[in-house]
């Protein structure tokens, strides 16, 4: 608000003409409810997408975007959902924005087309009145001097895609879903049909999967779920808070994605046995080792994480030791009989839960990444003793984080051998297991009824051996 108390705009939305223009300040109480919920969502996107900006940090309630942070819960609500939709649909939206231009956007125009991308997204994907998103980004227009002058361009648009809704969204169906770069990759990987149905699987969120110290069946009936082929339970949609389920402040269980769950599971039983979990926060994996009979350390480069691990560990009842360090500079007293690497990766087998992925990473990104994780899979071997197991997974989808850089490994160093997972031992998963014996989970995997929702995330997991 100006400091005379005026206000820079006049009631329809136009600047005053006997005054120079002004900026309204980004902290001042919004003229229409829900404009500061929009304008946050519109700024956001902006950042994701241009700056690829993850979206998780600014969503954060203590260290987040700070137009998202003055909200309140209602409203923050409502910012997650636009940007969700907007994420999960991007292409599609664009796509049908495209179609109703009688020219291009001018060049540079970004602030103009997040905000049309913005009010799309309500109109086709959420259930909110047309009316209240057309008027609000109309508004958007009006008080942004790059955009004002669109402003009756963005009501038109907006209006017909409201009226042109079922027509558009059946236009934009086979649009796919995914940036072109990162689909040609899946279909170099994969094929196109399995690359398609990986793009329209990643449109739904994803189901919330947790893992139970013990008797999945009877925890599953408790939560009204259902048992998954890794031994997890599946919740159905549910009302509430996870913290208000039976059994979470008991220690019982823990929310972790079904393909999450995996790689702690290739080692079998670690009774008797030295293990480190390397890359360790937030410590689902660690505690699933401890649970294995497992002598376990965690580690990680973060005591910040290293204390939320240990907060987690403490509600479930179960304790590792702990260890801040770099794990590739990481040189224990004495080797492990057992190592897990979960690298640092790309994410992009995780884009139902986490959608703004595709938007922030990039070729160059999975190339960095990649060489990031081999020197690290490279380390792990030396830190267990000959005969040692090393499990290295990954929630990537692309082979050059995964199946490339294994077999390039294997290739280059005789310390190291396979051992094949048997797609036997993974009933109701062994599609997942490739002809080499490593797992490879796609998000279009776990088909389920019932009102149960399917897939699980992308991952990648191999078991090595250390021969000498």
């Amino acid at each position: 608000m100006n400091s005379n108390n005026k206000k820079p705009f006049n009631k329809d939305g136009r600047q005053s003409r006997n005054r120079p223009p002004q900026h309204r300040p980004p902290d001042s109480a919004p003229a229409k409810p829900g404009f500061a919920a929009r304008a946050a969502a519109t700024k956001i996107l902006a950042a994701v997408i241009d700056r690829k900006t993850p979206l998780d940090g600014m969503l954060d309630a203590e260290g987040g975007n700070p137009a998202y942070k003055a909200l309140g819960e209602s409203d923050r609500a409502l910012v997650r959902a636009i940007l969700n939709s907007a994420l999960r649909h991007l292409p599609r939206i664009e796509a049908a924005i495209t179609s109703l231009l009688d020219s291009p956007l001018p060049e540079g125009a970004r602030a103009l087309h997040h905000v049309l991308v913005v009010g799309a997204a309500q109109i086709l994907y959420l259930d909110v009145p047309d009316h209240s998103a057309v008027d609000i980004a109309v508004e958007q227009a009006n008080q942004d001097p790059r955009n004002r002058r669109f402003a009756k361009l963005v009501n038109a648009i907006l209006r017909r895609i409201g009226r042109e809704k079922q027509e558009i969204l059946a236009r934009v169906a086979n649009v796919p879903a995914m940036p072109a770069w990162f689909l040609a990759r899946l279909e170099a990987a994969y094929g196109t049909d399995a690359a398609l149905r990986i793009s329209d699987t990643q449109l739904q969120p994803a189901a919330i999967d947790v893992t139970v110290k013990s008797d999945a069946e009877d925890w599953a009936k408790r939560l009204n779920g259902v048992v998954l082929p890794t031994g997890g339970v599946r919740l159905a949609a549910f009302e509430g808070s996870i913290p208000s389920l039976d059994g979470f402040s008991e220690g019982e269980w823990w929310v972790q994605d079904a393909a999450a769950s995996i790689p702690a599971k290739l080692f079998g039983s670690l009774a008797g046995r030295k293990v480190v979990d390397l890359c360790a926060a937030p410590g689902g994996k660690t505690a699933q080792l401890i649970l294995a009979s497992g002598k376990v350390t965690a580690l990680d480069q973060s005591a910040n994480r290293l204390k939320r691990l240990s907060a987690n560990l403490a509600r479930l009842g179960l304790e590792a030791e702990t260890v801040v360090a770099d794990m590739a500079r990481f040189q224990p007293d004495d080797l492990f009989d057992a190592a897990l690497l979960d690298a640092p990766c790309s994410s992009t087998g995780t884009t139902r839960r986490h959608p703004d992925v595709l938007w922030t990473k990039g070729p160059e990104d999975i190339a960095k990444l990649a060489a990031l994780q081999e020197r690290l899979l490279r380390h792990a071997l030396t830190l267990v003793k000959p005969g040692g197991l090393v499990v290295f997974s990954n929630c990537s989808l692309d082979p050059e984080e995964g199946e490339d850089l294994v077999a390039r490994v294997l290739a280059e160093t005789d310390m190291a051998e396979r051992v094949p997972i048997k797609p036997e031992d993974w009933p109701g998963l062994e599609a997942a297991i490739s002809p080499l014996g490593a797992f490879r989970t796609t998000p279009d995997m776990l088909p389920l009824s019932g009102g149960f929702a399917s897939g699980l995330d992308g991952f990648f997991a191999v078991v090595l051996r250390r021969t000498r």
